[in-house]
């Protein structure tokens, strides 16, 4: 059913059930907004109206009304920008400044915060409202996750992602009047809760009232120190990201520019963690293939993604005997490089310091996880560097990021596959393990399958059949972990049977995930990032992980079997149940 209604004297058509700043969008009209948060792709809108800055005018009606919430009625008359809405929307946003610190300058948010942005298209250059302001306690508790409330302007966009969508509920509203904050339960510090660190809460904070750890004081010291060797890996979905800061086009691939911004950084060594998601498929594939010829637990879930992994320890503590028992790709670099390489380079592994770059959050908690500790060496990555954190540091340094030349990795853990490369994006993981896994089965066939384009996709949850060498294996992806309950719980209760499973816990994977530059969960821009991993999977003279001459090589002098004594000891994990908290 269509309703007709006028927005500032045009006449208009909407379907039933559509809220006023919808239709005015669909007549190119803006309405200012702060709390609303739109996520077409997963079907969720954040449409609470806490923040009233949307306010707008209507026929017959005394009080003005919040576009975000209010649906159209037949006959609607909708004045958008009379005197009373934008007198209304400058008080309220002159309120919410009165109730802020006053230190943009030195805000993590700084030029990138929607409340700062918001102040300048209203035009305000005074508060005219005076008074105290809340005073909450900083957390910075959990290595990945900053919570500092005293800059929250409770738009509870974190609350929908976090309990909505996400389905951790790790974030509620606590208190009254003047001194609700957005708070954890019992105010418990963010590392003793259920959070999974996967930053998607981050991703949505219109200001800086949730921020990533910045570790980048503690790198910039250890390139400084002429006693350490400073290695920096770089994940997959890094490189379709980074230039987007520095005003690329959304879904340009620099990995040349983005070794050579780090190069002129300082770090001594520059390698790709693709290079160890092809050792990763080289063990869960050998994993997947030992699980299916001698019986053991199926389905194997992949265990790249470190937030579903805390995910499930806490949620599904049953279920721990399926994931894959691989460390993830950066972990397992963190290893090798902590041991063959340092053999290599003819230094101790304390001189070592390991640093990832990471589109992921999570990965900061989990290079402090007791499990992951290095065998030789403390832990098996030293600090984790977000995208945001690597463009801060390219600006830092005074680098001009988009006139760099091209280079290349460094050799020896710098060869990697188009299989590593699709890590970047949901679906890729497995895909890439399939790849390996359908060479090593059907070796009778000159030409295996390469491309498993059933595999890939965007909808939260998606089953495909692959056969290989006769045997079919019935596989499931789910990204998002609202999505990643429902496929767990089935699961759980045997409803469905499955070979393998991939899990992210970021919506789209890691294109999207928490530690990327900021993208309000536009799935045009996470559509952009995925067609250029896959474009650079297409680029690569090798597309299949057993294929990368250095991993063989590195199986060959050091490591022996793929999931053999060694590997196990260096490339492996275990994870611990955890309680609900």
């Amino acid at each position: 059913m269509m309703v007709d209604i006028t927005i500032n004297n045009v006449e208009t058509s909407v379907p039933d059930g559509t809220t006023i700043l919808e239709a005015a969008k669909s007549l190119g009209v803006h309405i200012p907004t702060l709390c609303h948060l739109d996520l077409h792709d997963i079907k969720m809108v954040n449409r609470v109206g806490t923040c009233r800055v949307c306010m707008v005018e209507v026929d017959g009606r005394r009080n003005l009304l919040p576009s975000c919430s209010t649906t159209v009625s037949p006959g609607m008359k909708v004045y958008t920008n009379t005197k009373r809405a934008v007198s209304a929307r400058r008080q309220i946003v002159e309120l919410l400044l009165s109730n802020h610190p006053k230190e943009c300058l030195s805000c993590e948010r700084n030029q990138n915060c929607e409340l700062q942005a918001l102040a300048a298209e209203l035009g305000i250059r005074e508060i005219h409202f005076k008074g105290p302001r809340l005073k909450t306690e900083k957390d910075s508790s959990s290595y990945s996750i900053v919570k500092n409330f005293e800059k929250c302007v409770l738009c509870r966009r974190c609350e929908t992602m976090c309990n909505e969508i996400q389905t951790v509920g790790v974030y509620s509203p606590v208190h009254r009047g003047f001194d609700t904050v957005m708070g954890t339960a019992f105010d418990r510090k963010m590392l003793d809760t259920n959070c999974t660190f996967c930053g998607q809460c981050v991703s949505v904070c219109p200001t800086a009232a949730l921020t990533e750890t910045d570790d980048t004081s503690k790198v910039w010291d250890a390139i400084n120190d002429p006693d350490k060797i400073v290695i920096a890996q770089t994940a997959p979905a890094i490189r379709v990201a980074l230039g987007e800061p520095f005003g690329l086009p959304v879904g340009t691939r620099v990995t040349g520019k983005m070794v050579s911004a780090l190069r002129k950084i300082g770090f001594d060594k520059v390698m790709d963690t693709d290079f160890a998601a092809d050792l990763t498929i080289m063990e869960e594939a050998s994993e997947l293939i030992h699980r299916i010829r001698h019986g053991g637990r199926l389905p194997i879930l992949t265990s790249c993604c470190p937030a579903w992994v805390k995910f499930i320890e806490h949620q599904f503590p049953t279920l721990l005997d399926i994931p894959s028992t691989c460390k993830s790709p950066h972990e397992m670099f963190g290893a090798i490089a902590k041991t063959y390489l340092a053999d290599k380079l003819g230094v101790a592994a304390d001189k070592i310091v390991v640093v990832s770059i990471m589109p992921c959050l999570a990965k900061k908690f989990e290079a402090k996880r007791d499990e992951l500790s290095g065998k030789t060496s403390g832990s098996d990555v030293d600090y984790v560097v977000s995208t945001r954190e690597l463009a801060r540091m390219i600006r830092e340094a005074g680098i001009n990021f988009v006139n760099l030349q091209d280079e290349d990795f460094d050799d020896v853990m710098g060869e990697s596959t188009g299989a590593s490369v699709i890590f970047g994006t949901t679906g890729g993981v497995i895909e890439a393990a399939v790849r390996t896994a359908a060479a090593w089965l059907d070796k009778d066939n000159p030409n295996p399958e390469i491309d498993f384009t059933q595999l890939r996709g965007l909808e939260g949850v998606r089953e495909a059949e692959v056969e290989i060498a006769g045997m079919k294996l019935n596989i499931a992806i789910a990204h998002g972990l609202g999505n990643a309950r429902n496929l767990l719980t089935q699961i759980r209760d045997g409803n469905v049977k499955y070979h393998a499973i991939e899990i992210m816990a970021c919506p789209s994977g890691c294109v999207g995930g928490g530690g990327q530059p900021y993208h309000g969960n536009n799935i045009e821009t996470l559509k952009k990032r995925a067609a250029a991993i896959y474009k650079e999977d297409e680029a690569k003279t090798v597309r299949r992980s057993h294929e990368n001459l250095q991993i063989k090589k590195l199986y060959d002098e050091f490591l022996g079997e793929p999931y053999g004594e060694k590997a196990h000891e260096l490339l492996h994990t275990h994870f611990s149940a955890r309680d609900i908290l």
